[in-house]
C-alpha cells in the first residue's frame, strides 16, 4: 500500500530521529520509493544527509578521546563515554576488500573494533594485551559495519572490553579484548 507524501515523509522524519545512522538505500527500501525519493523528501524537510547525521551526533555524543588521536581510529566514533560504552561506523569500500570476492579483509574489522577498546579507555596509554575474536559471516563491499564496545570491568591497571560489530542489526564480528592503561 503506497503512502500518500505527507504520511511518508512523517515516516520518514520519525524513522530518522529513531535511528540516525539509517542510509538513504535503506530507507528507500522501508518506504518503497526510489533514493531520489527520499534524497527529496530529506530536502524538503531540512533533514540532513547521514553523513552530517554522524557528525551532528557525534558532537553531541562524544568525550575526548584519550589515548589516540582521533584520525588513528579505524572507522568514525560517532559515541564515546569513557570508560563505559562507544560506538563507531565503518563503511566497507574497495580498498577493503579482496579484489577477487568483495568480501572485507578481517583486519579491518579487527582494527575498528581494537581502536574503538583502546579509544574508550579514559587515560593517555591503552595498550591491547589479549584479544579473543570471532568472526560470524563475511562482510563485503557497500556493507555498513556498526562497532559497539563496552565496558566488561577493571581491576588495576587492566581493562575489559567488549566489542559486537554488526551489518543492519546482523553480528558479524564478536571481540572481547583485556586493555592495559597506565593509571586507574
Amino acid at each position: 500500500m503506497k503512502r500518500n507524501k505527507k504520511e511518508r515523509q512523517q515516516q520518514l522524519k520519525e524513522k530518522i530521529e529513531e535511528d540516525p545512522f539509517r542510509t538513504d538505500e535503506a530507507l528507500a527500501k522501508d518506504f518503497q520509493v526510489s533514493v531520489q525519493t527520499i534524497r527529496l523528501d530529506r530536502l524538503e524537510l531540512s533533514i540532513p544527509e547521514l553523513r552530517e547525521r554522524i557528525k551532528h551526533v557525534a558532537r553531541e555524543r562524544l568525550d575526548e578521546v584519550q589515548a589516540l588521536p582521533l584520525e588513528e581510529v579505524i572507522g568514525e566514533i560517532i559515541d564515546l563515554k569513557l570508560d563505559e560504552e562507544a560506538i563507531s561506523i565503518l563503511d566497507i569500500s574497495r580498498d577493503h576488500v579482496f579484489s577477487r570476492t568483495g568480501i572485507a579483509r578481517g583486519h579491518y574489522l579487527f582494527a575498528q573494533a581494537n581502536s574503538l577498546a583502546v579509544a574508550i579507555i579514559n587515560d593517555e596509554l591503552a595498550l591491547t594485551t589479549k584479544a579473543s575474536v570471532h568472526f560470524s559471516r563475511q562482510v563485503k563491499e557497500g556493507e555498513r559495519v556498526i562497532a559497539r564496545a563496552s565496558v566488561i570491568k577493571s581491576r588495576g591497571h587492566k581493562t575489559w572490553v567488549e566489542v559486537t560489530s554488526n551489518v543492519q542489526q546482523e553480528p558479524v564480528f564478536h571481540g572481547e579484548f583485556v586493555m592495559y592503561r597506565s593509571r586507574r
